[in-house]
C-alpha cells in the first residue's frame, strides 16, 4: 500500500479551474468583456439640498473641453476622453496604470430637474453640476387639519 501525501489546497485548485471554465462559458472573451476589465469611470458624489441636486465628478488630467454632458429624462450622462501621453524616445516604462481612452458614465437622478437651469463648472479636475429641482419635485409640507 502506497502512502500518498495529502495536499490540502489541491481541491481548491480544482474548484478554481472549474469556476474559471464555467465563467468562460457564460462570458467568453469579447470586446464587451474586455471593456469590463479595463474601463475607467469617473468617481462621483451626488448630494441633495432642499432646492437642488449637486453632482461632483473627479476627472483628473482632463479639461472642460474633453467632457460632454447630456440629460435625457432622468438620466445624466457624462462622457469624454482622456488622451494617452506620448512615450518619449528613450523612455522605458515600468508601470502604466493610468487610464486613457473614452469613458461614459450614466447617472439616474432621483428627482425631476429644471433642465433650463442646469449649471456646470470645471475646476482642478473636479466637474461640479448644479441640478435645480423642479417645483413638483420639491418637498412640500402638508398641514393636517384637526376636526
Amino acid at each position: 500500500m502506497n502512502i500518498i501525501p495529502w495536499k490540502p489546497f489541491d481541491e481548491l485548485t480544482t474548484l478554481r479551474r472549474e469556476m474559471d471554465s464555467l465563467w468562460d462559458r457564460f462570458f467568453p472573451e469579447t470586446p464587451f468583456h474586455e471593456r469590463l476589465t479595463h474601463e475607467w469611470l469617473p468617481t462621483i458624489d451626488l448630494t441633495e439640498t432642499k432646492n437642488k441636486l449637486v453632482l461632483k465628478a473627479e476627472l483628473p488630467g482632463l479639461e472642460a473641453k474633453d467632457v460632454e454632458l447630456s440629460l435625457t429624462e432622468d438620466v445624466l450622462t457624462i462622457r469624454g476622453e482622456k488622451k494617452e501621453e506620448k512615450e518619449e524616445k528613450d523612455e522605458h516604462r515600468f508601470f502604466v496604470e493610468r487610464y486613457h481612452g473614452a469613458f461614459e458614465r450614466k447617472i439616474k437622478l432621483p428627482t425631476l430637474i429644471k433642465t433650463d437651469k442646469i449649471d456646470a463648472t470645471f475646476d482642478k479636475g473636479i466637474l461640479t453640476i448644479n441640478l435645480p429641482k423642479s417645483e413638483e419635485a420639491k418637498k412640500k409640507e402638508i398641514k393636517i387639519k384637526v376636526h
